[in-house]
């Protein structure tokens, strides 16, 4: 007996359905085709078990599996829950009349239970783009499944409790999550706040900026200056995840395997930060079964390099494109994936080894020419593409033990939803654009104009800092933010004058 029974398989953040034929004739072999990986191939004994662990049998007969299409490469242990269905309704042990209505994943134990899988949302939206009736599957996965609408979503324990549905000995609960109230419950909820920073006020309004522009930053200072504490708060004044981003975002995570049984969606901005010691792969994703590495985690939300020079040179070279493009792209031989990597990248580092060159108070203890050794580490054409160059200053005793209360992360994330407001009209016509620092070289000469006493000071400034056509644009990039803040139709003069203090790294104090 031939049954039919559909899974999918997951390339990037999008989802392809597979046919599962399963094919029962005389004989005793078992067969499994159509581009398998070894954890497929493995599946008949964690399916021989299950079976025989609740109640049902495996056929002592020719069992014939094939996975169409066969030029997809077929990975990893989702499709046992599919094979095993099929094996039960070729077998005559369960009914097989509604089996094209559904789709069915998920990894079995050998007592019959299901082990969540990954990229439950992107099948999701798929089977509903399909006119698929419901998706079956395990229930760690259910309610990120459960925000796809017109899909009923059954997550299911163990195999017992599909074979008992398709039977009609029993009826399935669908899982209801109720996407809006979802997104909207949870849309700021940070745990740290800026209120809680004492002082460093020009760190802060240096992150103001970034975050009302997107613009990539680097902080330079001290150990103990309040680097790491500083990033870590940057979500909380960043504009909320409009619900089609929280959508991507939550896709990738999805994919990823990165989402816990109580997560629906993501509805915070993402915040990564990854060891020093991490790899080219898992920082850009990648591998033989390509997995989406940091920088698309961070999609839509904040890469946090700490210690930037301690990483390895590779792995920051690696990232230069992605930074441009705001997507990976990973080729392989037989297939090409593309991985959303739109992300805000704050970076934080010494001064130099020792940690105190350029100190108000300690002596830099490093060698001669150490500073600029150290500095090297960081390309050139990464440091071109962070637009901020910002130092880090100790705070004193006095601020330290202040009672004065500091600014609300919800004020200052006020003022950079209305910077973003002007940014959203300004690229009205061009949906793919968000902020300024997503501008093309073109459009910052259109939009970035300048008086003529502008253009002088930058003339000076580019001469004196040596600084590079890119870092040019991005300067304009940052003083066209600066304006917005100030809600001016105009670049002025003190706007690019500030723009121009915040390339610490061009300066020559920095060079060594």
């Amino acid at each position: 007996m031939l049954v039919k029974t559909f899974g999918s398989a997951v390339y990037g953040i999008q989802a392809i359905t597979i046919t599962i034929e399963v094919n029962i004739a005389a004989g005793t072999k078992y067969f499994i085709v159509g581009l398998p990986d070894i954890a497929v191939k493995e599946s008949y004994f964690r399916i021989e078990s299950a079976l025989k662990n609740c109640g049902y049998r495996m056929p002592r007969q020719q069992v014939v599996v094939n996975m169409a299409p066969a030029d997809i490469k077929k990975e990893g242990s989702a499709y046992d829950l599919t094979i095993a269905t099929g094996v039960l309704a070729a077998s005559g042990q369960i009914e097989a009349e509604d089996l094209d209505k559904y789709l069915i994943m998920g990894e079995l134990s050998l007592d019959g239970g299901l082990q969540p899988i990954k990229g439950a949302l992107p099948i999701a939206i798929q089977a509903r783009k399909e006119g698929y009736k419901g998706f079956i599957l395990p229930k760690q996965n259910a309610r990120e499944a459960a925000i796809v609408d017109n899909l009923e979503v059954y997550g299911v324990e163990n195999i017992k409790q599909v074979a008992d549905f398709f039977n009609g000995d029993t009826t399935l609960v669908p899982e209801v999550v109720n996407t809006r109230d979802e997104f909207f419950n949870s849309l700021t909820a940070y745990d740290s706040d800026f209120s809680e920073v004492r002082g460093q006020e020009n760190i802060k309004r240096a992150l103001e900026i970034a975050a009302a522009g997107g613009h990539n930053v680097i902080l330079i200072g001290p150990p103990g200056a309040g680097k790491t504490m500083l990033a870590r708060r940057l979500p909380s004044i960043l504009p909320p995840l409009s619900l089609h981003e929280s959508l991507e975002t939550t896709k990738i995570h999805s994919v990823a395997g990165k989402l816990s049984a109580a997560d629906a969606l993501v509805t915070t901005r993402p915040f990564r930060s990854p060891h020093h010691t991490i790899s080219d792969v898992a920082l850009v994703g990648g591998g033989s079964n390509p997995q989406p590495g940091e920088i698309s985690l961070a999609h839509n939300g904040v890469l946090f390099l700490d210690e930037l020079p301690e990483f390895k040179r590779s792995a920051l070279e690696v990232m230069r494109q992605p930074l441009e493009e705001r997507r990976v792209t990973i080729s392989r031989a037989k297939f090409t994936v593309d991985y959303p990597s739109s992300f805000m990248l704050v970076a934080s580092m010494n001064p130099c080894p020792c940690g105190y060159y350029n100190h108000p108070e300690k002596d830099c203890i490093c060698p001669p020419g150490t500073v600029q050794k150290y500095l090297s580490k960081i390309s050139g054409p990464l440091l071109d593409r962070i637009d901020l160059h910002v130092e880090v200053t100790p705070v004193n005793f006095s601020e330290l033990s202040s009672d004065r209360l500091a600014e609300k992360s919800e004020l200052i994330r006020d003022r950079v939803i209305k910077a973003r407001e002007v940014q959203m009209q300004r690229f009205g016509d061009r949906p793919d654009l968000h902020a300024n620092a997503q501008m093309s070289p073109q459009m910052v000469r259109d939009i970035c104009k300048i008086t003529t006493a502008g253009q002088t000071l930058l003339k000076k400034a580019m001469e004196k800092l040596g600084l590079s056509a890119r870092a040019y644009d991005r300067i304009l990039k940052v003083a066209r933010t600066i304006a917005d803040l100030a809600g001016s139709e105009e670049i002025l003069l003190e706007h690019l004058a500030e723009a121009i203090h915040f390339r610490s790294l061009d300066r020559e104090g920095w060079a060594g």
